[in-house]
């Protein structure tokens, strides 16, 4: 496995993100995707040769806040650590810059493994919405 911040083409980051599930909320084309990714601060794509097995991202303003965005590992390679590394190589970054304030979005049912983490739930008494689909 290689652990690199070299970008996967738009071809295997659509097909590694339909692997979640997630694009049947969002409709993105393979092309609305690619952009979203290249306007990230920072990513990284896990590879098995050729194929994209795993990728992070964070989008940033440089010194508050950090989003940690599309931690994706292919369900095929879960369980293996490769989450756990991307993870690291996330908050890694953030910290080098000093990043006060690292926040990120995570499936109801992966809570757990971010814990394990330190990310913590957002107590109910916090500030926090969405804007949805409008």
């Amino acid at each position: 496995m290689q652990y690199t911040e070299k970008k996967p083409t738009s071809e295997q980051f659509f097909k590694l993100f339909e692997t979640t599930g997630w694009n049947s909320k969002y409709e993105l084309s393979k092309d609305e995707l690619y952009i979203a990714l290249k306007n990230s601060w920072f990513s990284i794509s896990v590879f098995e040769k050729t194929d994209l097995i795993g990728f992070g991202r964070i989008i940033c303003d440089g010194i508050v806040h950090a989003l940690i965005l599309d931690v994706i590992v292919d369900p095929e390679m879960q369980n293996m650590g490769i989450g756990k590394q991307i993870m690291d190589k996330l908050v890694a970054k953030c910290k080098k810059h000093n990043i006060r304030d690292i926040q990120l979005f995570s499936a109801k049912d992966k809570t757990g493994f971010y814990e394990k983490l330190g990310f913590e739930k957002r107590p109910d008494n916090q500030s926090g919405m969405q804007l949805e689909k409008y």
